[in-house]
């Protein structure tokens, strides 16, 4: 995954204590668009410390991690999404013609 690249939520389920810290949380089936891409930890809770990749996405904002040193904004693990592709532009229009589809995506 990488910066500036559209990706869909497949999972929103969140434990209580993630609800409260975060303002705005993913929805599963909705398209984002990544904003960074980060070394994130597996878990928030004590400061975990094995590494997962984490994204911050241009359409949430969230305060910044309790638990990070440098105050970085509380991300998301990247495993929550699925990377949506964008068809090439005569793929797209030609699909928009035949009526198959609207955006120009599909899933990977």
């Amino acid at each position: 995954m990488i910066k500036g690249q559209k990706v869909v939520c497949v999972n929103d389920t969140f434990i209580e204590f993630v609800k409260a810290v975060y303002k705005q949380l993913p929805v599963k089936g909705k398209t984002y668009t990544i904003r960074e891409v980060f070394l994130g930890r597996e878990r928030i809770v004590r400061g975990g410390d094995s590494a997962t990749v984490g994204l911050l996405l241009e359409e949430l904002v969230n305060p910044p991690d309790p638990f990070h040193v440098g105050k970085q904004e509380l991300g998301f693990s990247s495993e929550r999404f699925a990377p949506l592709e964008e068809l090439p532009p005569e793929e797209a229009q030609a699909t928009e013609e035949i009526g198959a589809g609207k955006s120009g995506y599909w899933m990977n």
